[in-house]
């Protein structure tokens, strides 16, 4: 089979991996070598579905042992299969990125024979662009579920990144639709991966020259409506991993129906602002000190689909409002809708110099409409009065925008053509 057609199997059925992004990593170029990553990140481009291939995102083998019943690459798929040798897959992200065509690699695989004999493949690969072609670019590596720790800690010597994928919330799901697999084995390549992550960054404070290992972290991805799990499910597993691992990122999949797939599998695609709302709640946990179990609650397990979850987590929580803009803590502020952490810290900045009125906060970009209803500022702020109104969750859904015509845009000029 020609390159070309393997690479059309291959990309696409790398698709599904969300956990695909470029990192913050920084590596300058070195003498007789190529490329290197910029500290703001590769440049992005996407699929007409939305999704992001700065990279160049690809499998190793679409081939797997593993029969996952959301997997289109599960072994009882009848999809057409193709499989890369290392010495193609070196040349063409080479070739690749001295085109400019992308800016890194992100390779993942199916499983062939074991979890270590693909895993040591993939690690030959990055070993190859690094010392062979002293290739400075972004690799993000997927650790095959199964590997041995061993080599996983191979991988992270020439990878900037690794991810083991969670797969789904909660390991009655795996037991369903994927019995090969545990979190137990996960987690134990998640903590593995970790652990070396926090050894070398100790040593690298004596010792620079301590090789760099993952230095960009480690990743996983959830797949998100493949099963009847809640969104509380899914955010308490993510909350887990995150405490447990460090992990610099949980990716949410939307679960895609795949062609002649498992009968016990939706038939449809979960609405994708679901996907969106838990990406909004993850970063309530990452940064806004929000805990999972605050986000939803027993009798709704799933976040608000029309509002998002910090403003519907304020009108549960009326009785900690108003909240004082110019005196409350920050992690007080951090709670109010519309604030968003810069924004929080730039009211931080301007107290010790002058009291915060509503037109400070609409010079900060505010959402005034949000905020309004929750905080005291100086000024008189009326719409503190809505706090108490039983309307107050209608006021605040979201305005749908129309987006106008082109000759709406153009006005009366189009009118003489």
């Amino acid at each position: 089979m020609e390159i070309r057609s393997k690479l059309s199997i291959l990309a696409d059925a790398a698709k599904y991996d969300a956990s695909c992004s470029s990192s913050g990593i920084q590596r300058k170029n070195v003498p007789g070598g190529l490329g290197n990553s910029e500290g703001m990140g590769i440049c992005h481009s996407y699929t007409p579905d939305g999704r992001c291939i700065s990279l160049l995102k690809v499998l190793l083998t679409n081939f797997c042992v593993f029969d996952c019943s959301y997997c289109i690459n599960r072994i009882s798929s009848d999809v057409k299969r193709a499989r890369f040798t290392i010495e193609e897959l070196v040349w063409l992200t080479m070739e690749f990125y001295k085109r400019n065509y992308i800016e890194g690699l992100f390779l993942s695989s199916g499983v062939m024979k074991t979890p270590d004999h693909t895993m040591e493949e993939m690690i030959e690969v990055a070993r190859r662009l690094r010392v062979d072609h002293k290739f400075q670019g972004y690799i993000h590596l997927k650790a095959v579920a199964g590997a041995s720790a061993e080599l996983l800690q191979k991988a992270g010597l020439w990878a900037d990144r690794l991810s083991a994928n969670i797969e789904l919330p909660k390991q009655d799901d795996l037991d369903k639709l994927a019995p090969a697999k545990t979190h137990e084995q996960i987690e134990s390549a998640m903590d593995s991966i970790a652990t070396k992550i926090a050894e070398v960054k100790e040593d690298r404070k004596t010792l620079k020259s301590t090789p760099a290992f993952a230095p960009s972290g480690q990743t996983t991805q959830m797949i998100v409506g493949a099963t009847p799990s809640s969104d509380a499910d899914i955010l308490a597993t993510a909350s887990h991993l995150y405490e447990g691992f460090s992990l610099k990122r949980v990716y949410y999949s939307a679960f895609s129906p795949i062609p002649s797939g498992d009968p016990r599998l939706p038939l449809q695609k979960p609405p994708l602002v679901r996907e969106n709302r838990l990406y909004q709640a993850d970063w309530l946990l990452r940064f806004y000190g929000f805990r999972h179990h605050e986000l939803t609650t027993t009798d709704t397990p799933n976040l608000d689909l029309h509002l998002d979850p910090k403003t519907s987590w304020a009108l549960r929580s009326r009785n900690f409002f108003p909240v004082d803009i110019n005196r409350a803590p920050r992690e007080d502020l951090l709670r109010v809708p519309g604030l968003g952490v810069r924004t929080v810290d730039r009211i931080l900045k301007m107290r010790p110099h002058r009291s915060i009125t509503l037109a400070d906060l609409a010079k900060l970009r505010v959402s005034l409409d949000k905020a309004r209803p929750f905080i005291l500022t100086a000024d008189k702020n009326t719409g503190v009065t809505l706090l108490d109104d039983q309307n107050l969750e209608a006021q605040l859904l979201p305005k749908k925008p129309k987006q106008p015509t082109l000759f709406e845009l153009m006005g009366e000029s189009a009118e003489g053509w």
